[in-house]
């Protein structure tokens, strides 16, 4: 970190040829700055505590000089301290990320030196990512070279090390992580060599991925057992689609891994996940299926949650936005294992009809399940070492999550349209410990009314208005919303979320806030002041848990 790389960047980025003689150079200086401040105030009734500080800051800012095919950045950041819920050892200020790239002019070879990201297939096997609003960051540092020698096919290598903490700088984790991928498209590949076209489009795809880390024993029991030093997993996918018609499927294997996310067991690891979709004008569906068993995958045995993930295992469940939904009982794949479906049908109801009105209705459905694998546990010296046998590949008998979803929206003229939205939840929260109340499983339904009245040339107004009913965990729930736009600068909103219902009459609370913000260009600065409730936090099925807290927040985002 403090060698050859961050002084390179120094002196490119900070060269008076560069910023002084853009044009005459051709080159091009870009980039974007984030900062949020927070201050803490303690509120016994919601169970908020301020820290010792009393405040949390963070902010990033990315600087990219870019001339022809070759391309330079850093990422400076700063944590003084970590806000709540950010992992507490993000703290001090320094150089987050740095690379250097150079692609040519062919496009046939393009090579990385430093910090990046990628993604092989789903990420079920490889998945290097960024995602700030949950402070995780398991950047690849290392290199990355990317060949392309015919049309149709790209090869990709790696190798190198992922971050996992930030202490006055970049600190990477001890494991090494080794890589390639490889992606055929057909159509391309015949259509270079003059071929004719298929109707039928096809993408194969395989890559390889490995990790070395230092072995040594560990105690199972009675047994005295060898960690294994290099692991390795792989994986087969392909990608069809035919006019209306689309459908991939995924494969992926890893040999033993005993880490702490499977108890150190040293079985064999699998994964399954396939979709089939049909789309046409005013009609659209989806079919998908996973069954993931003992995938984790981490350059670092002995970490858990968010730190050093080599792979990603998505969630089934369809991602809310709705503030009852996704903060109360979001569903994130249990890396475990888990065997799920789910299922998706979108249809507009031509505009003229009676259902239809002036703009046409527009109704989806959706529905996914997940249940625990379908096992049986072994006994004896298997038990210890391999844990379980795979019975199939269909559901065990263990319910983790079912989700349905029916939204009905509709455009009553040009000034007026609303959206109707009901969830009904079946919740494990002994699975996936979403709350400290409720120790089985929850049984919740929410309804949503979301509006929008456009009240003048640039300026409209959007509510919402939520109501969760349950008997479990801390009872009902109501939330109300309302957004005021003053196009293109200003918007005000106001929220409260009530647990009406809890069956602990002191603890019948509102999370009441007010936030105003700004939009100048390029720029945008928000100010936000109230209650947030204990819970998590998700974004793209990954979550974190964020604790009560009451206080007043400032963000401010820029690009140039």
């Amino acid at each position: 970190m403090k060698h050859f790389p961050l002084a390179f960047f120094f002196v490119i980025l900070s060269s008076p040829f560069l910023f002084g003689q853009e044009e005459s150079s051709g080159g091009n200086v870009s980039g974007n700055v984030q900062i949020v401040f927070s201050s803490y105030a303690d509120d016994e009734s919601i169970g908020a505590v301020a820290p010792p500080e009393k405040a949390g800051f963070s902010a990033a800012s990315n600087l990219i000089y870019t001339k022809g095919g070759f391309s330079a950045g850093i990422r400076y950041e700063s944590y003084l301290n970590a806000l709540q819920g950010f992992p507490g050892r993000f703290k001090g200020n320094g150089i987050g990320s740095r690379y250097m790239r150079y692609v040519d002019s062919s496009g046939k070879v393009d090579v990385t030196l430093g910090n990046y990201y990628e993604q092989f297939g789903s990420g079920i096997i490889f998945r290097s990512y960024v995602e700030p609003g949950l402070g995780i960051d398991n950047a690849m540092d290392g290199v990355r070279l990317i060949l392309r020698p015919v049309g149709g096919l790209e090869i990709k290598f790696l190798y190198g090390k992922q971050r996992l903490d930030f202490d006055d700088g970049l600190i990477n984790g001890a494991g090494i992580v080794r890589a390639v991928d490889g992606t055929l498209d057909l159509n391309s590949l015949l259509a270079a060599k003059g071929a004719l076209d298929w109707k039928t489009k096809v993408s194969l795809g395989a890559n390889f991925v490995s990790k070395f880390q230092t072995g040594g024993t560990i105690n199972q029991d009675t047994l005295l057992l060898e960690l294994p030093e290099n692991i390795g997993a792989w994986s087969y996918r392909i990608e069809a689609m035919r006019g209306k018609w689309t459908a991939g499927l995924e494969y992926a294997a890893k040999i033993n891994d005993p880490s702490a996310d499977n108890g150190y067991t040293y079985r064999r690891g699998e994964a399954l996940l396939a979709n089939l979709g049909y789309s046409k004008r005013g009609l659209g569906a989806t079919l998908s299926a996973k069954m993931v068993d003992n995938m984790s995958f981490r350059s670092d045995r002995d970490l858990s949650l968010f730190d050093m993930p080599i792979n990603f295992i998505p969630a089934i469940t369809k991602q809310h936005t709705y503030n009852l939904a996704a903060t109360l009982y979001p569903y994130a794949t249990v890396i475990a294992g888990e065997s799920s479906i789910s299922a998706d049908l979108l249809y507009t109801i031509p505009k003229g009809t009676f259902l239809g009105g002036a703009y046409g209705t527009n109704v989806s459905i959706s529905f996914a399940g997940a249940n625990g694998l379908d096992t049986t546990n072994l006994s004896g010296v298997d038990e210890v070492v391999y844990g379980y046998e795979r019975n199939s590949w269909g559901f065990g008998s263990v319910k983790f999550v079912r989700d349905l979803n029916i939204q009905i929206s509709r455009k009553e003229s040009k000034y007026f349209k609303w959206k109707y939205t009901f969830l009904n939840l079946e919740f494990n929260a002994l699975v996936t410990p979403v709350t400290t109340t409720a120790k089985g499983m929850i049984y919740a339904d929410i309804h949503v009314l979301e509006t929008q009245i456009k009240t003048g040339t640039r300026e409209s107004l959007r509510t919402e208005f939520q109501i969760l009913k349950t008997k479990q965990d801390k009872g009902d729930w109501l939330f109300a919303m309302a957004e005021y736009t003053w196009s293109p600068h200003w918007f005000v909103t106001v929220a409260d979320g009530y647990n009406y219902g809890n069956p602990i009459a002191s603890k019948r609370e509102h999370y009441a806030y007010v936030s105003i913000g700004r939009i100048e260009g390029a720029h945008r600065f928000v100010v936000t002041y109230g209650r947030m409730r204990e819970g998590l936090l998700c974004i793209g099925g990954v979550c974190r848990v964020v604790p009560a807290s009451n206080g007043i927040n400032f963000s401010f985002t820029t690009t140039f």
